[in-house]
């Protein structure tokens, strides 16, 4: 399937590759379907653009928070993960949606959304973490920069 994105043109999906969200993601409960696409040149270790497959303007940058927090660890309610199968650790992929502010020193992560992906049905949701200990506005600029120095 080809699309029109904002952030890399147009691109072309595997059916394969689309992932079902069956209740939408917060804010947006009518986008069902997207697709992780990243930029070839940064490679899989940056930041990875969450397609929307039904409005091609709308994509949101997300990143793993182990990048960015080694401890992120958060505990999730199994009810709130039942619509998306059954999880075999081994398949689980677990995304936060990344703020790019026009000010990127005030770039941050949401550690109390994250997106959860069942790798293996291609099925994902997006859940609320309780409690106190993940911030909404988490900042990253400066881990990013002290590991991009790291590994000069």
């Amino acid at each position: 399937m080809k699309i029109k994105t904002k952030v890399f043109g147009e691109v072309t999906i595997d059916d394969d590759k689309v992932i079902h969200f069956p209740a939408g993601i917060i804010g947006f409960p009518d986008m069902t379907e997207f697709a992780l696409i990243h930029d070839e040149d940064k490679g899989t270790g940056s930041i990875h653009w969450l397609q929307s497959m039904q409005e091609a303007a709308f994509a949101m940058p997300v990143m793993d928070p182990l990048i960015v927090k080694p401890d992120y660890n958060p505990e999730i309610e199994d009810e709130l993960l039942s619509q998306i199968g059954k999880l075999d650790p081994e398949e689980i992929l677990v995304l936060v949606t990344v703020t790019v502010p026009s000010d990127l020193t005030k770039m941050s992560v949401n550690l109390r959304g994250p997106i959860i992906i069942n790798a293996a049905e291609k099925k994902a949701c997006q859940v609320i973490v309780e409690g106190e200990a993940y911030a909404v506005k988490y900042p990253i600029y400066d881990i990013l920069n002290a590991g991009k120095k790291a590994g000069e």
